[in-house]
């Protein structure tokens, strides 16, 4: 702590300060506060006192933090605190918890709220961008259309952007077995539309029956009461045209309606605001990942019985959607998904359907892009399945990319990379771009012996050359001679030649 003065910049403990009386310079060494602010002559003195008050609660929860990034009581802590605080101090905060935890639809609401309390709309538009893509999180949309409907009103175009809004929910959350209240406000702000003219009253009418009709023949909770609703609203249009909309559409209503009730016993006992942490080998998560597993197959059996496979696939992969908000950090979650997508592209493929065989065929490949863009940066088998899917398209140029990515990382053990990269290259392009490969490895110096047994084997199996392969076992000769390991793929290299003459050398 320094007492400054402002007039002169000296501090006010140093020798030859003129600007202060010599009885003052002497109470300046005894003072102690927090801030002063002190008027003298002209001159304004004051305590450099930048350091804050951290309270001990949290100074604990940092350090757990530091331990476990994933500790969810010192992240509660933390929380708590950024509540209580203005948002332009809490933002750090809310930054560091959405990028720890980015597929928790909870805590992205919790930072967008906070921004809409201090009515920074332009931030918060911002984080709708980032987030809601990426996390099918049902208060999270909700959250969405309240902020649409609350901000946009005066707009001179609030209308059709509140319909696009809701439309854009459905077509993205719709499935969710909770999303009846987001059904019912987008008809009640369809019925309240002024419609001037017969024309614009029937364009009303048929935008409502069409939410309705829709809604009606969707597994959700409260599906029965919107059915009730349908009715009334088709009897109060045309008690004689009612019965025959209505007739026509039960049997697809109740179909819905039985799906409805499995739905919610299948999601029964799910946790599903829990983040997203690294698998913990618990009994719970066992449990947890068990059930996540028994919805995504349930899905899968088809018990709409449906013949649209853009459906069944649809209502799959908002399944997977659900369970990787929760089970994010697990591969093999990632890995079923992309599978399911490149199974139902090529189903659909078959049946001539090529606009949504690419849809999904692209989806596939999206998959794996969001695994190693977030949660999963470093999972070498993700990597692995996404560059091999990508091959099996034809697209080198993106395999390429997706190994380079990977090597890229400075806190890996390159050596498999290198091998598989080397495989593909060979593969798809050559034994000349394997060399290339090749080449590039033995001048990592992550790079371990496995490269140079990998090398050799794939010039003497592919290119029938054991020359070659010869001066790859002894230039990592060289290099690894005193790992025994890579002397006794050698040498098992020469015994399989059958050539004694080798062992010689």
């Amino acid at each position: 702590m320094s007492i400054t003065c402002r007039t002169c910049a000296k501090c006010a403990l140093s020798p030859g300060t003129t600007c202060f009386p010599a009885e003052f310079r002497c109470r300046i060494s005894t003072l102690k506060a927090e801030l002063w602010n002190v008027t003298l002559s002209g001159c304004y003195l004051w305590l450099d006192c930048t350091a804050e008050y951290v309270p001990e609660k949290v100074k604990k929860a940092e350090k757990k933090l530091e331990e476990n990034p994933y500790d969810l009581d010192a992240w509660s802590i933390l929380i708590r605190e950024a509540q209580n605080q203005p948002i332009d101090k809490a933002r750090k905060t809310y930054e560091r918890l959405v990028a720890q935890f980015p597929s928790s639809g909870r805590f992205w609401k919790l930072y967008i709220e906070a921004e809409i309390k201090a009515k920074n709309y332009d931030k918060v538009e911002k984080l709708f961008q980032r987030c809601l893509m990426k996390v099918l999180h049902i208060d999270l949309w909700k959250c969405y259309l309240s902020y649409v409907r609350e901000t946009k009103g005066k707009l001179p175009s609030y209308k059709e952007k509140m319909a696009q809004a809701y439309d854009f929910a459905l077509d993205k959350i719709g499935m969710e077995i909770m999303s009846y209240q987001i059904w019912v406000d987008y008809i009640n702000f369809l019925k309240g539309v002024e419609a001037v003219g017969s024309y614009a009253e029937n364009q009303r009418i048929t935008a409502v029956r069409r939410v309705y009709q829709r809604g009606c023949v969707n597994p959700m909770i409260n599906i029965e009461q919107l059915w009730r609703d349908y009715n009334k609203y088709e009897e109060g249009i045309n008690i004689h045209l009612a019965k025959k909309m209505i007739e026509d559409r039960s049997r697809d209503y109740m179909n819905a309606r039985r799906v409805a009730k499995e739905y919610e016993t299948v999601m029964k006992g799910l946790d599903r605001n829990a983040p997203s942490v690294p698998p913990q080998n618990t009994p719970q998560e066992a449990q947890q990942v068990d059930m996540w597993k028994k919805y995504i197959q349930w899905e899968k059996s088809n018990p709409l019985r449906t013949e649209d496979q853009t459906l069944i696939t649809k209502r799959v992969m908002f399944a997977y959607e659900q369970c990787l908000l929760v089970l994010g950090h697990h591969p093999d979650i990632w890995y079923e998904a992309a599978q399911y997508l490149e199974q139902s592209s090529k189903l659909l493929a078959e049946k001539g359907d090529m606009n949504n065989a690419k849809l999904f065929s692209d989806e596939a490949a999206n998959i794996y892009e969001r695994a190693i863009s977030t949660l999963l940066k470093k999972n070498m088998l993700l990597y692995f399945a996404y560059a091999d899917y990508e091959e099996s398209r034809m697209k080198y140029e993106k395999v390429h990319s997706i190994y380079n990515r990977l090597l890229a990382i400075e806190d890996i053990d390159p050596t498999l990379v290198y091998i598989q990269y080397m495989k593909f290259a060979r593969r798809a392009e050559g034994i000349k771009s394997g060399r290339t490969i090749f080449k590039k490895a033995r001048e990592d110096a992550r790079t371990r012996h496995h490269v140079y047994v990998t090398a050799a084997l794939m010039e003497y199996y592919c290119s029938k050359d054991k020359s070659v392969a010869f001066k790859i076992f002894e230039l990592g000769l060289k290099k690894y001679g005193d790992i025994p390991e890579y002397v006794l793929a050698y040498i098992d290299y020469l015994s399989h030649l059958n050539e004694p003459g080798f062992f010689r050398h």
